[in-house]
């Protein structure tokens, strides 16, 4: 009905995803990221064109043309029934490698404690150095001649034989066969022959020496190497069976088991479409992940008070679109305020508190506002407003780690990006952060500039689910209108006046409430009984609405006879206007 309103090009059709949680990422390129988060979206006209850049530039005087013809948007199914072969082959593929990276505990992050300990390995090999050279002097063994050597002890036979058993024979052969059992293990039983030639020679007692100290030295050698290495291995495979005996660990994303869960299959089509069904891509995706949580401490950070109760004004969750999707709004002209600013980005340390609340607020919102059940809603649709938006300045830093942030770890978790009131400076901005973004990212962007921001968020979200400060009628804590009460729009012709009845059959008090975009029209109200007798009343007298006056009029009128309340709006502009309004009939005896 109020959707009449003309759009002036057609914007390609949006991809369902996640990031948020990219889109997040992008809602805190003006401020830090809003997402979580998040977690990805931009389909402006531009992006018809892929060289983004260009096209972009065009964005701020097209906005018009940034807005979709159609309101909806279709998602891809997390349903596997709907998934096309290959698809489906994919997702068995990576359940696989889930299941077997779970059992081999490939998901614990051991790298940070071994860079400390990196030093101290790097002095071992120097201290080993030394002992290499000693199989460097294995060209000595060859002198397997000195084993033959024994025709040295021949030498001294001729001087007094008894003087061969105080030399240093044994010794030297000693050394001898120890060198040779250690470089040489097989030669050892042929220089013990030989040796047995020599002592023919020369005479028994030498030679049964020499026996004594070959055979038992190379034996030993032996026999104290085998116990001390024995237990070094029995230990080794005891670490092992315990390792294998270890149960695998059970790992969650987002409250979710990765294998085991009618869920798990939905998170899983997320890392996948954010890889472009690539298998090996996704898998890497998902353990990089794991392991960010777990080093980031997601499941402390959800408990953890961070005491930045003011940045609720900047980020909040208020109503679904069209088709569900819980939508998140992201309020960065609140940053104008010089105390809340440094507050969040003063230094650093404030810098990472306001990095860490905004993933907390995307975690808590993805557990609370989201469905993974096949056929659920599993992303979210956020809209950015950038008035009075601050230019780069200190949350640049912020910007850019929490821009990777989401979209390595929160994958296809935004269905639609909408950034509203957008400023000629953003469109600079886009064409910087831009290369970040994958093409499939970029075709859930819609821009629209403050003449327009209304009429493309009703493209998406229904009136009464839309904020007042936004163009809507949804307010908090209103006692005579919810989200659930529907709103009705109608388009006001230039130099025109529109007319709304509200019928009424029985005696009621009938509340309404409307509103024109921009106003600069006149309202008035009265009342028409049915009966031909009857007089009508005039409910509320014409008077001229400037675009000052308040955005929304709410009146009520108590009807005692069967008749109609006719709201009549008139339009002396030249332009279109466009009226929203709604109303009920409430038991006589209510007040207002």
């Amino acid at each position: 009905m109020a959707e009449e309103t003309p759009t002036k090009a057609a914007e390609p059709a949006p991809a369902a995803e996640v990031v948020a949680v990219e889109t997040v990422a992008v809602a805190t390129e003006a401020p830090p990221p809003p997402a979580p988060a998040a977690e990805d979206p931009k389909k402006p006209a531009a992006e018809e064109a892929p060289p983004g850049p260009a096209a972009e530039e065009k964005k701020p005087e097209g906005e018009e043309a940034a807005v979709p013809e159609s309101g909806s948007f279709k998602e891809e199914s997390n349903v596997v029934g709907d998934l096309q072969d290959p698809e489906k082959k994919a997702l068995d593929e990576i359940k696989q490698l889930v299941q077997a990276a779970l059992a081999n505990n490939e998901f614990t992050p051991p790298p940070p404690p071994p860079p400390p300990a990196a030093p101290a390995p790097a002095e071992e090999p120097k201290a080993e150095e030394p002992a290499a050279p000693a199989p460097a002097e294995e060209p000595a063994p060859p002198a397997k001649s000195e084993p033959e050597e024994p025709p040295k002890p021949a030498e001294p036979e001729e001087p007094p034989k008894p003087a061969e058993p105080e030399q240093p024979p044994k010794p030297k052969v000693a050394k001898e066969p120890a060198a040779l059992a250690k470089v040489d293990t097989p030669p050892p039983p042929p220089p013990a022959e030989e040796k047995a030639v020599v002592v023919e020679e020369d005479g028994a007692k030498t030679v049964e020496a020499i026996e004594e100290t070959v055979v038992p030295v190379v034996p030993p050698a032996t026999e104290e190497v085998t116990p001390a290495a024995e237990p070094e291995k029995e230990a080794a495979a005891e670490a092992a069976a315990a390792a294998v005996a270890a149960p695998p660990e059970e790992v969650f994303i987002w409250g979710v088991p990765l294998v085991g869960d009618e869920k798990s299959e939905t998170v899983l089509l997320k890392f996948l479409r954010a890889r472009d069904f690539k298998v090996k891509d996704a898998m890497t995706m998902i353990k990089n992940a794991v392991i960010w949580r777990k080093q980031f401490g997601i499941d402390a950070l959800l408990e953890e008070d961070l005491g930045l109760p003011e940045l609720e004004k900047v980020v909040f969750m208020h109503g679904y679109d069209k088709e569900g999707h819980p939508v998140c709004y992201n309020v960065y002209g609140e940053f104008l305020n010089k105390e809340l600013y440094d507050k969040a980005f003063g230094d650093e340390e404030k810098r990472q508190r306001f990095l860490k609340w905004r993933i907390q607020y995307l975690e808590k919102g993805i557990r609370s506002q989201l469905d993974f059940t096949p056929g659920g809603i599993s992303s979210m649709v956020q809209v950015t407003d950038l008035r009075n938006s601050p230019k780069l300045g200190k949350h640049r830093q912020a910007t850019k780690q929490a821009l990777t942030m989401l979209q390595d770890n929160y994958p296809e978790f935004i269905a639609k990006k909408v950034f509203i009131n957008v400023p000629w400076w953003y469109l600079a901005f886009n064409r910087m952060i831009s290369p970040f973004f994958t093409q499939r990212t970029k075709s859930k962007f819609v821009f629209a500039g403050p003449s327009k921001s209304a009429e493309t968020l009703f493209k998406y979200i229904a009136p009464e689910q839309v904020p007042v400060q936004y163009g809507g009628l949804s307010k908090d804590n209103d006692p005579d209108f919810t989200t659930s009460d529907a709103v009705t729009e109608v388009t006001i012709k230039p130099s025109s006046k529109q007319t709304v009845e509200i019928s009424v059959t029985e005696p009621c008090l009938v509340v309404w409430e409307l509103r024109v975009l921009g106003w600069e029209v006149s309202y008035g109200a009265e009342f028409v009984p049915n009966a031909e007798d009857g007089y009508t009343v005039i409910v509320q007298k014409t008077r001229k609405l400037a675009a000052t006056e308040e955005p929304v009029v709410k009146a009520s009128f108590k009807v005692s006879e069967p008749g109609k309340v006719v709201l009549i709006v008139d339009n002396p502009t030249s332009k279109k206007k466009k009226l929203l309004y709604r109303s009920k009939a409430k038991s006589s005896t209510a007040s207002i």
